[in-house]
Order: structure tokens, then C-alpha cells, then sequence
């Protein structure tokens, strides 16, 4: 598995124990696993994801010790995020991300807002007044994009602080919002402000 992969286990209602054997399909372990395959092809596109699907009734001890006991169960990582029932792909997509964003590091220029904030307009006008080319991250109309933003911020805050947008990365960078992007931007030169170009790009 790679350095920045996440795995993602399934435990389907299948397998042996001893003389027992699972002869009858589990319709909702057949449906989370085309959930998972389909939301790993849209939403998660462009994540490494390993996907692995066990027999549950040969190996329930392996997702016992994490708190899975009744299939299908879905393991992101080592944590159980669902279990007895057919997945939710909402939260298979917040999973995946948390444990990406702890993996990888954002690379390139990025800013997060949403179409009805201020202050979102206010960044972007920064951005393309200093030659900044950025992608931006529609944290309303994208569920992924959600996730990525609170899992990357989360972490920088201080306890009980709310995340609000704009958030902005420069060339990787953390800046904050559009009051810490201006002030960046005013401190530096016009040939520092340009340095982290990337190619343009709206999600």
C-alpha cells in the first residue's frame, strides 16, 4: 500500500467457521459493496483508496477488535464507520477524506468558500488582483470538499473554534481567511505573490 493510500475493508455475510457456512447472499453486503466501488469512481475520484472485501464468518475476530461485530461492516483505516446495515456513501466519503488529509499535505493553491460569502469574494478578488491562480472549493455545492476543508483546519484551531470560510492555502501554505491573505499579500513583493502559480482550475 502506498506512503499517502487509504484502506478501506468490507466484511461481507460470507465464509465458514468451523461446519458452519454462509449459503444465502446478503443482499445489503452485496449493495455496500457497490456503494463503496461506485462512491471510490465518483466522489473519492483521484484518492489513492486500497479496497479489500474479507469473509466475515472466517475472520470476525479481525473486525471484533475494532467494535465490528454484525456485517457488512466498513473499516476505514482501523475505525468502524458502519456496520449491520447497507452503507451510507456520505460517510464513507467524510471518512476517506479525514484519513487522507492526515496523509497527504495540500499541495498547490487552494481556496475554500461558498457562492453567498462575502468574504470569499473579497479572497478571490485578492487572488486575481496579485496573478494568483488557485483552485477553488465550492464547500456547499461539494460534500468533498467539505470534508477536506474541516479535516485540514480542524486540527490548526483551538478547541470549540468554529470553521468558517474562506479558507486558503498558498503554494501549500496555510494562510487563514481573507483578512490574513491580504495582509500576506501586501507583504510580500509582485514576484513572491506570483511564485506559487498553479494550473486554473474551479471544482
Amino acid at each position: 500500500m502506498g506512503r499517502n493510500q487509504v484502506k478501506v475493508t468490507l466484511f461481507r455475510w460470507a465464509g465458514a467457521w468451523g461446519p458452519f457456512k454462509v449459503k444465502i447472499p446478503c443482499g445489503e453486503c452485496a449493495l455496500t459493496k457497490d456503494v463503496i466501488q461506485d462512491t471510490l469512481a465518483t466522489e473519492l475520484a483521484g484518492i489513492p483508496v486500497e479496497f479489500d472485501i474479507r469473509e466475515w464468518l472466517s475472520e470476525w475476530w479481525k473486525p471484533l477488535l475494532k467494535g465490528g461485530w454484525h456485517a457488512p461492516i466498513v473499516i476505514v483505516e482501523d475505525k468502524v464507520i458502519s456496520q449491520g446495515h447497507a452503507l451510507n456513501r456520505g460517510l464513507l466519503t467524510q471518512a476517506v477524506i479525514e484519513a487522507y488529509a492526515k496523509k497527504a499535505p495540500v499541495k498547490g493553491s487552494h481556496l475554500f468558500g461558498k457562492a453567498t460569502c462575502p468574504h470569499c469574494h473579497r479572497a478571490k478578488a485578492y487572488m486575481e488582483q496579485a496573478g494568483i491562480q488557485y483552485t477553488y472549493h465550492d464547500v456547499v455545492r461539494n460534500p468533498r470538499d467539505l470534508y477536506e476543508m474541516i479535516s485540514r483546519v480542524l486540527p490548526m484551531m483551538p478547541p470549540k473554534t468554529p470553521i468558517t470560510v474562506p479558507q486558503i492555502w498558498l503554494g501549500g501554505r496555510y494562510i487563514g481567511g481573507a483578512d490574513q491573505l491580504q495582509e500576506f499579500i501586501q507583504q510580500q513583493t509582485p514576484a513572491q505573490v506570483t511564485v506559487p502559480r498553479q494550473q486554473p482550475a474551479v471544482k
